[in-house]
């Protein structure tokens, strides 16, 4: 893995889905002759029946595009709400362990009450652009009735709040223009502000990182390696621990790719490392529609074996101990 992080003969030429908005790269499409109103028709049976037909629900839900889901979700409830007493969303949560995270923010869960996830907001916004955290911010205003960053600042401390909470601002440079220069002084601060430092200056870090555009920031990777001999990675890995250490290599993986950072997640989860179907759930859910392509490639590029396989096995394994306490 170290291996493949350290690469970066091809970085300045690829694309980044921090900077990158299409929807090409995603598996999940808009269904042609899309009826919102049919689809509710066969939910509802679905639902209402003896026992769940999952099928049916998986068959919808993974066959309609984000915006076809939320048009359904508003007809279910417009239609149905005299009868069901409730709306789409909690009636399929209520059925089996079925996952739909189609409305709730996801870092909702891991800024309240004890315990908070500091892997799970580290993926988060160390993997979005600020587009999406603008819009992740509006989200969870209007689910919860209180700012995002409010209460994030309740749940973090230190420097890992003080980046958090720059990330969660969503102010990244955009500018597509790289200043070769810069990139240089950058490294040069970056590596006296660590290796050569005694003791580390990590607000050093935090300012570049969090601040600096994408594409100028994997000039100044490149710059760093030249400069030290080490990857910036390597180096944050030496200098720095606990959760700072984590969201700045995150940082740093997704500046370089955020499919392969992305692809890492989802191995680890499959391996028990961490809360396991939640991360499957968010980062297959959420990147559905933007880079799940990307996603598969980098999953086989940097494992060996295909996503599908890997996901299926998880499962299969996951049913046998369901089965089990039962």
């Amino acid at each position: 893995m170290a291996n493949v992080w350290g690469d970066l003969d091809l970085l300045l030429d690829s694309p980044s889905s921090l900077t990158v908005t299409s929807t090409a790269r995603g598996t999940i499409k808009e269904k042609a002759g899309f009826k919102a109103a049919e689809d509710v028709v066969a939910l509802r049976k679905a639902i209402e029946g003896i026992g769940t037909t999952e099928n049916t629900l998986v068959d919808v839900l993974t066959g309609r595009s984000n915006a076809q889901r939320q048009l359904i979700c508003k007809a279910y409830q417009e239609g149905h709400l005299s009868v069901l007493g409730n709306n789409l969303v909690p009636n399929i949560t209520v059925n089996d362990h079925l996952s739909c995270t189609l409305c709730i923010p996801a870092c909702y869960t891991h800024t309240q009450g004890p315990g908070t996830t500091e892997a799970t907001l580290t993926e988060i916004f160390a993997s979005r652009s600020n587009k999406q955290i603008k819009a992740l911010s509006d989200a969870y205003l209007a689910e919860t009735g209180r700012s995002m960053t409010h209460d994030l600042k309740s749940e973090v401390s230190g420097d890992y709040a003080t980046t958090l909470l720059i990330l969660a601002e969503g102010k990244r440079d955009e500018s597509t223009n790289v200043d070769t220069a810069k990139a240089k002084a950058d490294a040069k601060a970056l590596y006296e502000a660590g290796e050569k430092k005694w003791g580390t200056d990590e607000s050093k870090f935090i300012d570049i990182l969090c601040h600096r555009s994408v594409p100028q920031l994997r000039q100044t990777l490149v710059e760093y390696k030249a400069l030290s001999n080490k990857t910036l990675q390597e180096s944050i890995e030496r200098e720095m621990s606990g959760n700072l250490e984590d969201l700045l290599v995150a940082i740093v993986k997704c500046v370089k790719s955020v499919p392969a950072y992305l692809a890492e997640r989802l191995f680890k989860s499959t391996k028990g490392v961490g809360t396991t179907e939640s991360i499957l759930t968010r980062i297959m859910v959420g990147r559905s529609e933007m880079d799940m392509l990307d996603i598969r490639a980098e999953f086989k590029k940097l494992f060996g074996c295909s996503l599908y396989s890997t996901i299926k096995v998880f499962a299969d394994n996951l049913d046998r101990k369901l089965c089990h306490h039962r």
